[in-house]
């Protein structure tokens, strides 16, 4: 991507129509360019590695991208790259072609992406269904219909086969109503209540819940509120509860709350509020949803999001292969496309003829089916999110990823590169626990917990004889921490503050006995004993292990804790000076 392509994209604000086909398309350059040079019915975007084989990572990175190629097609043709895709689906599905995909087993990654191919088939059945033959449309039914005979994780996977069968029915299959029934009784059985869901476990609830499970229910409002009334009524129903939290996981430039797994799907965050535009659910005012994915998006375009060549990494903030989860292949990232949804909208539509509003929001919001305390101080452009009870098993970085005990849309989060230093640890946000001085545990998988608006408590067991009760008490963009550890072994521990970029060869620092402040640019982190700690530090974690920056400082403080009970108590904060 040149420079000029960059700079349009950053100077993009996102306000029109005609701003985001400038941007997708902008986007879809380089990923053009590779799907027309592709001489197989995949793309090969890069070398890195993923838990799927190498055959199902380049099937990915040319089937996910349909999530905004369908609805981009919807405004503007492109029978060029449409007929690269036909040809490709034609023999990725055909049996007998030496580049088929081949079947869909058990769990496989195929029906992920299979969900993608299914909204095209859904938007597009003139324009893109017809040309195929009826043998080559009979191949991709077969191929599609194995996914719904296959075992799947119990969790928004659900939706994908709710998908496949309705993209089924539309081209001509008479599906099977009994199954597709059960597969929504099942959806029903994760819903909390108050517009939240659980991704298949109770602790599992994070950025799914948006760019899932309301995104999925909304493109079936839209296909199927005429013969599914009732059932669309109460998807949009929870839709609208759900926007009315979800707008706090957003500060006022747009950046979204960082934690949870598949951060690098990106501006995925804003998919929901892309799919109520698509289905009509004005759940907020039309032009506040336009403020909040204009400056949302645009806060996108201002990161190292882009590859040299001008694909989307895999990373966050820049390319970073370190905070990746084990099912990011090199075409993952483009999940993001997922928000360019509304592209399938009639130009009349509402949303774009609405004014930007201005978004209020009280300070405090208690997200108790989210399990998240959010922030947002007063004349600060931050939101501080505070989680109780989060937590993924089998997930990298699930501690770091889930149980820090606050997040940050302006000091980011960081993820551990190794185990055997607290440098290489990262621990910004978390007590860590060694008995050794070498090895640390932080809070992971919590024994018990409650959030009100004033505090956050949880009780979790780093070592079998240690057992320790946290409480947090949040007030603007500070927080008082207190731990009552009981130990029957001697332990020596480090409790963290904020990570803040380190641009130099040395952190802007100033540093007490029982205090430590680093400054960096508008950012400041700063932690304060009030109790029990030894004394405090600052050092330089590993790079690349925050999410926000590639280098780091992190201030802390340190205490060794004999067999007994303990108390420590300490102030911290992640303060920022706007201009």
């Amino acid at each position: 991507m040149g420079a000029k392509s960059m700079e349009s994209l950053k100077s993009n604000l996102f306000l029109t129509r005609e701003a985001y086909l400038e941007a997708f398309e902008t986007i879809m350059t380089p990923l053009k360019t590779a799907i027309l040079t592709s001489e197989k019915p995949g793309v090969n975007f890069g070398s890195s590695g993923a838990v799927y084989d190498q055959q199902h990572a380049e099937m990915e990175a040319l089937i996910r991208p349909l999530w905004g190629i369908g609805p981009y097609w919807v405004a503007c043709k492109d029978d060029v790259l449409r007929d690269a895709y036909v040809e490709k689906l034609i023999a990725g599905t055909d049996p007998s072609s030496p580049d088929y995909w081949g079947d869909i087993v058990d769990y496989d990654q195929y029906i992920v992406e299979a969900a993608a191919l299914s909204l095209t088939l859904l938007l597009h059945k003139t324009y893109f269904w017809s040309c195929f033959s009826e043998k080559q449309q009979e191949n991709i039914m077969v191929w599609l219909n194995k996914a719904l005979g296959c075992k799947i994780p119990k969790n928004n996977w659900t939706f994908f086969k709710v998908l496949i069968r309705l993209a089924l029915e539309g081209c001509g299959q008479v599906i099977n109503q009994t199954e597709l029934e059960e597969e929504l009784a099942l959806i029903e059985r994760m819903y909390l209540g108050d517009g939240w869901y659980m991704d298949g476990k109770t602790t599992q609830r994070d950025y799914y819940i948006s760019f899932a499970f309301h995104y999925y229910s909304l493109i079936y409002v839209k296909f199927m509120r005429e013969r599914d009334p009732i059932r669309a009524k109460r998807f949009t129903e929870r839709a609208v509860m759900f926007a009315q939290d979800y707008l706090y996981y957003f500060d006022e430039e747009g950046e979204a709350l960082p934690y949870g797994r598949s951060q690098t799907y990106r501006f995925a965050q804003g998919a929901f509020f892309a799919a109520l535009i698509f289905a009509e659910v004005e759940a907020l005012p039309w032009g506040q949803m336009k403020t909040l994915l204009a400056k949302h998006l645009h806060c996108w375009m201002q990161q190292a999001i882009f590859t040299y060549d001008g694909r989307l990494s895999i990373g966050y903030h820049y390319e970073n292969l370190v905070m990746a989860e084990g099912y990011n292949a090199p075409g993952s990232p483009y999940w993001a496309f997922k928000t360019f949804l509304l592209l399938a909208v009639d130009q009349d539509h509402p949303f774009w003829r609405a004014e930007p509003l201005a978004i209020k929001r009280e300070e405090k919001r208690l997200i108790e089916k989210g399990n998240m305390l959010l922030i947002h101080p007063k004349m600060k452009t931050h939101v501080l999110g505070y989680p109780a009870g989060l937590w993924l098993e089998n997930q990298a970085h699930a501690a770091a990823k889930y149980s820090k005990f606050v997040y940050s849309s302006r000091f980011g989060f960081s993820v551990p590169k190794a185990g055997a230093r607290y440098e290489e640890g990262a621990f910004d946000n978390v007590l860590a626990v060694s008995r050794d001085g070498e090895y640390f545990r932080v809070k992971g998988k919590v024994h018990d917990f409650y959030l009100t608006e004033e505090q956050v408590y949880y009780k979790w067991l780093p070592f079998q004889e240690v057992e320790i009760e946290t409480t947090i008490y949040p007030f603007g963009e500070w927080h008082v921490r207190v731990h009552e550890i009981v130990t029957s072994v001697p332990l020596k521990v480090r409790e963290g503050g904020f990570s803040l970029p380190l641009l130099g060869k040395f952190s802007e620092k100033e540093l007490g006995k029982e205090w430590a402040r680093v400054d960096s640019g508008e950012l400041c982190s700063q932690i304060v004993a009030i109790e029990g700690y030894d004394h405090a530090g600052i050092l330089q974690p590993e790079p690349n292990t925050s999410l926000f920056f590639p280098r780091t400082s992190l201030p802390y403080l340190q205490k060794e804790l004999p067999i007994g009970t303990h108390r420590l108590i300490c102030l911290v904060g992640g303060v920022t000076r706007e201009e």
